[in-house]
């Protein structure tokens, strides 16, 4: 894994996914995890209605350097970036779709 650059961006090779134009979605999940499956379903449908959005999702028990890297302690764990790679938000825990769409407004 490569370093943190100054901004603390993180880029597509990071995450395993190409970044959106305007924000990105980041999930951290576990398979045993139930609310991760309701969180991928919400996102999703943000990603897919809000133009330039991406949604990554990335099993924490595969990127456990990535995971404490960034001090994910538990699932479903939600970063918000914006178009460069940089958090803007992140929270724990099953997110309401209104939420993620409000935090995006931090991105864009």
């Amino acid at each position: 894994m490569r370093e943190r650059d100054e901004g603390g961006r993180l880029g597509a090779g990071e995450l395993g996914g190409h970044l959106g134009e305007r924000a990105t979605l980041v999930q951290f999940s576990s398979a045993f995890c139930a609310p991760c499956r309701a969180t991928r379903r919400i996102l999703r449908e943000v990603a897919d209605v809000v133009p330039g959005v991406a949604h990554i999702e990335i099993d924490a028990e595969a990127r456990l350097g990535l995971v404490r890297e960034l001090g994910i302690v538990r699932t479903p764990t939600v970063l918000v970036l914006d178009a460069e790679g940089r958090i803007v938000r992140r929270a724990t825990g099953l997110p309401r779709k209104a939420d993620v769409i409000a935090a995006l407004g931090a991105a864009v």
